[in-house]
């Protein structure tokens, strides 16, 4: 079995680079209430889409008509 150690060879992607070499923290913070994010519509399509009622044959016509219609104006 072949153990490899860290990279220090000069290049795009090296251990030079402080981006690279220091792992970045995700914020787990909710947005906050003026972000934009429209809260109750997020908690409805996930609803749905775990009911397994968000995509309907109306919904997936309506989306293919917008499609269609997109793509004669292109």
């Amino acid at each position: 079995m072949n153990f490899h150690g860290p990279c220090t060879l000069k290049g795009p992607l090296t251990q030079d680079l402080p981006w690279w070499a220091q792992p970045r923290l995700k914020s787990r913070k909710r947005p906050a209430a003026d972000s934009g994010v429209r809260t109750a519509l997020v908690a409805r399509v996930k609803r749905q889409i775990a009911e397994g009622t968000y995509d309907t044959p109306e919904r997936w016509e309506a989306a293919l008509d917008n499609l269609a219609r997109s793509l004669r104006h292109s």
